[in-house]
């Protein structure tokens, strides 16, 4: 007899748990192949390697890398609701899977920047295919009132492939080879291969199922999923549900026809893309960038990165307990108001102690980016992706799901890849009118080096570092 947990009324099982724990290795292929870049831009082995500390073009190549990246991921997404309803959810995850093993090997592999860079595309295209196709699987896959909880099980696991390439990255830091780079890449085929090996065993989305006229086997199914007065509720009301669905407009047209499938367009758009205007991917991907205007060497970046995501991935767990607790659209609001509050914080911060040696005020700086990523993951990272899942009716779901990642990479693209050129250029009023020059803080200096206009020795940052630690 399967243990059993209620809810309200509901039940769910240890069977469903680890059906979104198998499938979760999905999403932490999304949160390693999205932050590799990261803790790779901060080795001086890559840097030295495609010349970007030294081409009068580095800067723009470190922003190509990223916007090509999300550029691939907007236009692959739209593959998986055609293979999610073609062929099944799990073929919509393990074709994504595949891209990223290949491309993978391809990166690791690569020997110029031009094949980096294409490789980086199609990388992207994977990389938000899956982000797409595995939450599409995993709301239907559980009962709807622990539907929040579960699926933001998927916000937890993203956060755990970004923490696993930080972590990657500050290890091979050490490793002292010119190819360091290539196996935190290489190791991105890790967790694409973990998922790949778990298919097999996973069910069908009963849903796909009964609307492939296959209802025995979706009976089954549901019988492992549920009680057996459960599943047969359930079988009902997915055959009834469908049975409308079937008359109903389906293409991509129709959800910007239609009056009520436009609104749910706009506000599915309207919310991705308003979360990305919290600046998290350009937090999460240039971190170590970041770190090195306010003056931190190269080791003291990747640590402070990592303990930040880290971080993130404990307030991803939290989310999974908070999420259904408040109205989605409350808690968003409020998660992106604490996001704010933040970001001004560490503004002001900049506009008075950057550049300086007020180590006390760098510090609090870095202590807001720690901060904000609370407000972030518990109540953003995972919440966006459950509520486009309840956003759209089921016929419209897997397209639903498209549009709204969709508009992650399409705000992407434009924050990665300004980002390096206006972290290299920002400042506060004229440098003139602050005698910056004759100042010569180490902020400048290594963002000199990440803007590739001068060459700073690691080293002695490092020891400065450790003298103002």
């Amino acid at each position: 007899m399967v243990e059993r947990f209620t809810s309200g009324g509901r039940q769910f099982n240890l069977y469903n748990f680890f059906i979104i724990l198998a499938v979760s290795f999905g999403s932490m292929s999304y949160g390693y192949a999205s932050s590799a870049i990261a803790p790779v831009l901060a080795l001086p082995e890559f840097l030295d390697y495609f010349e970007l500390e030294t081409r009068e073009n580095g800067t723009s190549l470190q922003a190509t890398f990223n916007g090509l990246f999300q550029t691939g991921g907007f236009l692959g997404v739209f593959f998986v609701s055609w293979f999610a309803d073609k062929y099944g959810r799990r073929v919509a995850i393990a074709v994504p899977a595949v891209i990223l093993v290949v491309t993978a090997a391809l990166m690791a592999g690569t020997t110029n920047v031009g094949e980096f860079i294409v490789w980086r595309f199609f990388a992207g295209a994977g990389t938000f295919m899956i982000l797409s196709a595995v939450p599409i699987y995993m709301t239907e896959a559980v009962p709807p009132r622990n539907r929040g909880m579960l699926v933001d099980i998927h916000g937890a696991a993203l956060l755990f492939g970004y923490m696993s390439v930080i972590w990657a990255g500050y290890g091979f830091y050490f490793f002292k080879s010119p190819n360091n780079w290539r196996a935190i890449f290489a190791l991105q085929a890790t967790y694409p291969l973990i998922v790949l090996g778990m298919l097999p065993f996973l069910p069908e989305s009963p849903r796909w199922l009964i609307s492939k006229g296959r209802d025995d086997e979706a009976k089954r199914i549901l019988e492992r999923l549920h009680t057996p007065q459960e599943a047969l509720i359930e079988f009902e009301q997915i055959t009834r549900q469908l049975e409308i669905d079937r008359n109903l407009p389906s293409s991509y047209v129709s959800m910007f026809k239609n009056k009520s499938y436009r609104k749910r367009s706009w506000l599915a758009l309207g919310t991705t893309m308003g979360i990305q205007f919290s600046g998290i991917l350009v937090i999460n991907n240039y971190q170590p960038t970041l770190y090195a205007t306010l003056g931190y060497a190269t080791e003291r970046q990747l640590l402070l990165t990592g303990g930040w995501i880290t971080l993130a991935w404990g307030s991803g767990i939290l989310g999974c307990f908070i999420i259904d607790r408040l109205p989605r659209p409350k808690l968003i609001a409020g998660s992106l108001a604490g996001c704010m509050l933040c970001l001004i914080i560490v503004a002001a911060l900049i506009a008075n102690f950057v550049p300086s040696d007020n180590n006390s005020a760098l510090q609090a700086i870095v202590a807001m980016f720690y901060v904000y990523v609370v407000f972030y993951e518990a109540g953003l990272d995972g919440t966006q992706f459950a509520y486009l899942g309840e956003l759209f009716p089921t016929h419209l779901r897997a397209k639903g799901m498209n549009l709204g990642v969709a508009g992650i990479c399409l705000m992407n693209i434009v924050w990665l890849q300004s980002a390096p050129t206006g972290i290299a250029n920002a400042g506060w009023k004229d440098a003139d009118e602050l005698n910056v020059a004759s100042q010569a803080p180490v902020g400048l200096e290594q963002t000199a080096k990440f803007s590739g206009t001068e060459h700073v020795d690691s080293a002695e940052l490092e020891d400065k570092d450790k003298e103002a630690a």
